[in-house]
C-alpha cells in the first residue's frame, strides 16, 4: 500500500467529500471547514479541516457557535497530519476535551484474508429490527460499561439503510459482541464500527471474525478499502490481519453549556438545548 496516496484518498474521499451518515443528518462546506449537523442522536462534528496559523482560531469559534446555537454538543474529529500542528492545542484552549487517541487503520479489501470464522458455540447474525438493535446495545453495554443510549437511537434510525450492515455475535442467545459496517460508494471506503467484545469472550477470537465478515461484504460491495479507528486493544489484531496504520485521530468534544433555569418560574427547564436531560 502507497502510505502517502491512500492517506491523501482518504483525506479526499472520506473526510472533504464527506457523505451524511443518518437520514436526518447533513454534510456542509463552509470556509475551510467541512462538518456534519443533525439531531442531538445523531453524530455531529467537523469532519476535516484546511486551516493555518491564521484561520484556525476564527474557525474554531465559528462552530462552537454554530452549534450552541442549536444546542448540540459536538466533536471535532482531529487527525495528527492536520495543520496547523498545533490545532490540538487551540482546541483545548477554546474548551474542547480530548479522549484517548485512535489510530487510522486502513487495507485493501482484495488483500484480506476473510476466512477466519467465530469460536465454537458462537454465531453471527445480521440485525434487521428492533430486537437485533436491543441485542448490539446490551453487547456495548456489557463490552464497555455504559449505557448506550444514544447509540441506540442511532442504530434504531439507521435499519433497513442499504448503507449500514448491522451484526452481532450470539453465544446461545447472548450477545457477545456487536458491529457494523458503514458503506460510502463514492469514497470506496467502508467504515467498521463497534466491534465490542464483553470481557469473558474477549481473545477468543469473536472480533477477529467480525472484521473477517465484515471485510467480505465490503469487498462483494465493490469497496477498495476499509477503514477502523482502532484502540490499543483492537490495533494489534488488525495489524495481522493486514492493516496498515496511516494516522493518529484524537476526538476533541465539545458541550455545549446549559442555560440555567428561569428564575421567574421555578423548575421550568429552559427551551434552548434539546440537549437538556
Amino acid at each position: 500500500m502507497d502510505h502517502e496516496r491512500t492517506l491523501a484518498l482518504f483525506d479526499r474521499r472520506v473526510r472533504r467529500e464527506a457523505v451524511p451518515d443518518s437520514p436526518g443528518a447533513r454534510v456542509e462546506r463552509v470556509g475551510p471547514v467541512v462538518r456534519q449537523t443533525g439531531g442531538e442522536n445523531d453524530w455531529n462534528g467537523v469532519l476535516w479541516s484546511g486551516l493555518d496559523e491564521r484561520t484556525a482560531d476564527a474557525a474554531i469559534a465559528a462552530q462552537i457557535g454554530h452549534y450552541t446555537a442549536l444546542g448540540l454538543d459536538f466533536e471535532w474529529k482531529l487527525y495528527s497530519h492536520d495543520l496547523p500542528g498545533d490545532l490540538g492545542e487551540r482546541l483545548l484552549g477554546a474548551g474542547f476535551a480530548a479522549e484517548p487517541p485512535e489510530a487510522l487503520m486502513v487495507a485493501e479489501t482484495s488483500a484480506l484474508n476473510t476466512s477466519a470464522r467465530p469460536p465454537e458455540g458462537v454465531r453471527l447474525v445480521e440485525v434487521t429490527d428492533a430486537a437485533g438493535v436491543e441485542l448490539m446495545a446490551r453487547a456495548q453495554e456489557r463490552a464497555f460499561g455504559e449505557r448506550p443510549t444514544r447509540l441506540r437511537e442511532q442504530l434504531l434510525s439507521q435499519l433497513g439503510l442499504d448503507t449500514v450492515v448491522m451484526t452481532v455475535a450470539l453465544a446461545g442467545d447472548e450477545p457477545v459482541c456487536a458491529a457494523r459496517l458503514e458503506l460510502n460508494p463514492a469514497a470506496g471506503f467502508a467504515g467498521l464500527w463497534g466491534g465490542g467484545t464483553v470481557p469473558a469472550w474477549r481473545g477468543r477470537g469473536v472480533y477477529r471474525a467480525m472484521v473477517a465478515h465484515r471485510a467480505a461484504v465490503a469487498a462483494a460491495r465493490g469497496h477498495g478499502h476499509l477503514q477502523v479507528d482502532a484502540s490499543d486493544e483492537s490495533r494489534p489484531i488488525l495489524l495481522r490481519l493486514g492493516f496498515t496504520r496511516l494516522s493518529t485521530t484524537t476526538p476533541h468534544l465539545y458541550s455545549v453549556p446549559r442555560r440555567p433555569v428561569s428564575p421567574t418560574r421555578p423548575g421550568v427547564l429552559s427551551k434552548a438545548s434539546p440537549n437538556r436531560p
